[in-house]
């Protein structure tokens, strides 16, 4: 029994001595996704990613909702649960919570955490279980052919919304903050290596991770993120987060506004001691909030990285350090006389 190698609580994981590769987490599974889908491309990252972690694969488990993202299990050479609509957040809890030997990573998209599962995702986040969550965010509904989901933009033309979307979206990034996440951060399907550095971090961090990751549905939603693709212009509009480092693009930079806020203003107009520094560990979220609000849907001007990184108690650890005070406090429980006992009655 080793430390946990990414930090996550105070538990032991088992961690193994072989040499591990991309290949030693493919599944058997035929991978079944659209020709071109982003979901192949974070599978990848991750496949290649998780023999870092130098964990044993049976100490590894993706959990699951519905929905395109959701088929992620089946393709790794781990233990996992494709569970029910919405709810692998609940599912996670409570196997994050009993079995602390595990590493558990939460795989789901914007229809399946931000509507049924809305819920279930912010408790988890409030609670700062020992999570990994990934979550997809394609702008569509992509399962069940085209509908507009919690992250499509006012006047998204859809099967569902012929004459445009009349919903404000959700902000998943505003969402985790308003929930006092301790980690959130947003990535893209088609930079591994950024998507992997984030993946880093997440896995070190010591509670629940929330990263999203802008991913392409070819199919009903091409091109959503093409701007942040282009390589004439992602450069420009890129604003690219990382702790202790000022906020700039090539041609835009993070500045105080006047009233308080913070605004995005040309780099040639900002001196650099007026350029915001980044500051992912700072303990009140409203700044990392601010800069979640730059999302423009026009992708005028778009944050990537890392936004908060924080240490508090994470919810197992202070579940088990009280299952452990009551055990030395009045002994070993009795789940039958609990069942049984006090305000109970027999009918008939």
């Amino acid at each position: 029994m080793t430390e946990l190698v990414n930090g996550k609580g105070l538990t032991l994981i088992p961690k193994t001595d072989a040499k591990q590769t991309l290949k030693d987490f493919k599944s058997d599974q035929e991978v079944r996704w659209c020709p071109g889908c982003g979901d192949y491309a974070i599978l990848a990252a991750v496949q290649s990613f998780l023999p870092e972690l130098g964990l044993r694969r049976e100490n590894i488990v993706f959990v699951s909702g519905i929905g395109c993202s959701s088929r992620f299990p089946y393709y790794l050479n781990t233990y996992g649960f494709h569970s029910i609509h919405g709810r692998a957040p609940a599912i996670a809890t409570g196997l994050a919570a009993s079995r602390p030997d595990l590493s558990v990573w939460v795989i789901t998209g914007d229809g399946d955490a931000l509507s049924i599962g809305g819920n279930h995702l912010i408790h988890a986040l409030r609670r700062n279980v020992n999570l990994n969550i990934l979550l997809f965010n394609n702008r569509i509904y992509g399962l069940t052919k085209g509908q507009y989901s919690p992250t499509s933009e006012v006047g998204k033309i859809t099967k569902s919304t012929p004459m445009g979307s009349l919903d404000k979206p959700f902000n998943p990034i505003s969402l985790a903050l308003g929930a006092e996440a301790s980690f959130v951060a947003r990535t893209l399907d088609s930079d591994r290596k950024h998507l992997q550095s984030v993946l880093r971090e997440a896995t070190a961090h010591r509670g629940t991770s929330l990263v999203e990751i802008y991913q392409n549905c070819n199919i009903f939603n091409d091109n959503a993120f093409e701007p942040l693709k282009d390589p004439e212009v992602r450069d420009e509009i890129t604003l690219r987060l990382e702790h202790g480092q000022p906020i700039a693009s090539a041609t835009k930079a993070v500045v105080r506004a006047a009233g308080g806020g913070i605004e995005v203003v040309p780099r040639a107009e900002a001196a650099d001691d007026r350029i915001l520094v980044h500051d992912a560990h700072r303990p009140d979220p409203s700044l990392a909030f601010a800069l979640s609000r730059l999302d423009e849907p026009s992708f005028e001007h778009v944050p990537i990285g890392i936004f908060r990184q924080v240490d508090r108690p994470a919810y197992d650890v202070l579940m088990a350090e009280q299952l452990d005070e009551a055990v030395a406090q009045k002994g070993p429980g009795d789940l039958g006389g609990l069942l049984m006992g006090g305000d109970t009655w027999r009918i008939g």
